[in-house]
């Protein structure tokens, strides 16, 4: 049966590129993907079993942890993480008008945000206007001479239209963190594990006890990053990447959580996979 794969689309988008390098690396055959509209609505076509997987970002080298991404991921605890890429994101300036023409510039809020010391000694007058998607903004300035968006080059020959600047990133060696997301908990070949947990208690010290067990452990966190827990001020989950060999140490990883569990209200393990850089060049 061909897997249903969904993804932010519309055509051209970077999470499209990521689906198709993804869906090779987890050996879909002849999948069919789905384009989606807006990042949450990717995650629930998961969540609510209406496609087998799903490609979202969950963190970029510039901006930090998507937090989209992360918030679902807590907020449904069955969807895994299979596999990770990570994409070199490099950004144009695409419109039908002139560059001195331009008034708005429009894309998904990540590549703006990517793009805003450029934005601003480029275009300073330019008013930003945020989009659901890199390709959306695209086809959202064709026939304009004020509106330029940000997106893959790639969408130019797609849309038609003309590349005025190239990059345009503030940082050269910007990339992005995409996953593939399923309801399948696979134990393949990992050397990364993901979780989250949110404490007991806001105690001096409490927070430390946890990571002091991650440590004691041998395990090198690749990444730490909070969110609150929207419930109450102050009160936060704590996002944790650690790097893991599977055939060494995913037991000392299973013990790992046996630990921290009575120190935390929730504990989610969002998997154990294998993530790889990608060069697209």
């Amino acid at each position: 049966m061909r897997k249903q794969v969904a993804y932010l689309g519309p055509e051209g988008t970077y999470a499209e590129k990521a689906a198709h390098i993804l869906s090779k690396l987890a050996n879909f055959e002849s999948p069919i993907f789905v384009p989606c509209n807006g990042l949450y609505s990717v995650i629930k076509t998961i969540a609510y079993n209406n496609c087998d997987a799903a490609i979202v970002p969950i963190e970029n080298s510039v901006e930090g942890g998507v937090t989209t991404t992360l918030d679902a991921l807590w907020k449904f605890p069955d969807i895994n993480i299979n596999k990770a890429i990570v994409l070199p994101i490099k950004h144009a300036l695409i419109s039908d008008g002139n560059i001195a023409e331009i008034s708005e510039v429009l894309s998904h809020p990540q590549a703006l945000a990517q793009c805003s010391e450029w934005l601003s000694e480029n275009l300073p007058e330019a008013i930003t206007l945020s989009t659901n998607s890199t390709s959306e903004a695209v086809n959202m300035v064709r026939g304009s001479s004020f509106r330029a968006a940000i997106g893959s080059k790639s969408l130019t020959k797609i849309e038609g239209l003309k590349e005025l600047a190239f990059p345009i990133n503030d940082v050269p060696g910007n990339c992005t963190r995409f996953v593939l997301l399923s309801k399948e908990s696979i134990l393949d070949t990992a050397n990364i594990a993901s979780f989250a947990f949110s404490l007991l208690s806001n105690n001096p010290g409490a927070l430390l006890e946890a990571l002091n067990y991650i440590a004691k452990f041998g395990f090198n966190m690749s990444k730490i990053e909070s969110r609150p827990s929207k419930r109450e001020l102050g009160e936060y989950i704590i996002y944790v990447d650690v790097e893991i060999n599977m055939r060494s140490n995913i037991e000392a990883f299973c013990e790992l959580k046996k630990k921290l569990k009575p120190l935390c209200e929730h504990l989610v393990d969002f998997g154990c996979y294998f993530s790889e850089k990608i060069n697209l060049e």
